[in-house]
């Protein structure tokens, strides 16, 4: 009996020793997924990955429970769905700052937004919106330059050192020779009170802080950076007001690298049919968002190319984060 039981004890160990067995990809998926979220709860990014995660649990027949996991600009829980199994229960929405602006600005940054990820594909695109108090001596681009040769000092604020709204005025500045100076905020809420008290005449905003705030009067929109705002159709973008920029403001979903091709195959069409849903494309369009699905590997191309054009507007900026 003592034999058996010493021998039954050995077996349980080496059981618990030996790797799991790798679930069959065809089988995928069996249980819960995991959407690990670099963002705080209610903002943009936790909005569209609640969203997705809804109707593509529907899709896969399993459902897709939310983490979220802030801190270093969205980089802290990045690097966490880098490092986590590639068994296709960990994915996440990725945006501009998390996979094509950090990479630009972070000499250091902890992971590898091209090698160390699986694309699933494009979700949309969005703009960053240039925006003013509703006295400010100019409603367009055309008008800030004029302000500017006049020698008029002018500042504008954004939501942080190497966000989105830094990288579009610095775009802006770059193309057309004027000069601003960059206030960086603690966050976009705190940049959005000041604008409305007036304590900063001039700032870049996401569109979901945007949206409102231009539609009932508070603020005025001078360009949209990016792509036309299906919030907001009737601001001119950069591009139309003479400013070269043609590149995409775009979210994507991500998966650790090395998913099994049939996974990354199931992930990408339930995503692709949850895009296509009338209720999704609704809200992410009230958010300002575009839907616009892009297959994974050409998103990836995409964001390689981006990631280069950034750095170099980075450099000429001298915006770096240590």
């Amino acid at each position: 009996m003592m034999l058996r039981t010493v021998t039954l004890s050995f077996l349980a160990l080496l059981s618990a020793a030996l790797p799991a067995r790798a679930e069959d990809p065809a089988a995928y998926p069996t249980r819960k997924i995991r959407m690990l979220l670099p963002y705080a709860a209610g903002g943009g990014g936790d909005v569209i990955g609640r969203l997705l995660a809804d109707k593509m649990g529907k899709t896969l027949g399993q459902s897709i429970y939310i983490e979220n996991h802030t801190g270093a600009a969205g980089t802290l829980g990045t690097q966490m769905v880098a490092t986590s199994a590639n068994d296709g229960y960990t994915i996440t929405v990725g945006g501009m700052t998390t996979h094509v602006l950090a990479p630009a600005i972070y000499p250091k940054l902890p992971y590898d937004s091209i090698k160390d990820f699986t694309t699933i594909g494009r979700i949309g695109v969005s703009a960053i919106m240039l925006v003013a108090t509703k006295d400010f001596p100019a409603n367009d681009i055309k008008g800030l330059i004029a302000l500017a040769k006049k020698g008029e000092p002018i500042q504008y604020g954004s939501w942080g050192i190497g966000s989105t709204g830094q990288f579009c005025a610095e775009i802006l500045m770059q193309q057309t020779g004027i000069k601003m100076e960059h206030v960086p905020f603690n966050g976009i809420a705190k940049l959005a009170g000041d604008l409305l008290g007036g304590h900063i005449s001039l700032a870049t905003l996401d569109m979901a802080t945007a949206t409102p705030l231009v539609k009932d009067g508070s603020i005025q929109a001078l360009a949209a950076c990016g792509e036309r705002s299906p919030s907001l159709p009737d601001v001119a973008t950069y591009q139309e007001q003479g400013v070269t920029f043609d590149r995409s403001l775009s979210w994507a979903m991500y998966a650790p690298a090395g998913l099994a091709p049939p996974i990354a195959q199931k992930l990408q069409a339930a995503l692709k049919d949850a895009l296509g849903d009338a209720e999704v494309k609704e809200k992410l369009l009230g958010l300002g968002i575009t839907p616009q699905f892009v297959p994974g590997d050409e998103q990836r191309d995409i964001n390689a190319r981006d990631i280069a054009a950034w750095k170099q507007v980075a450099k000429d900026a001298g915006i770096e984060v240590k």
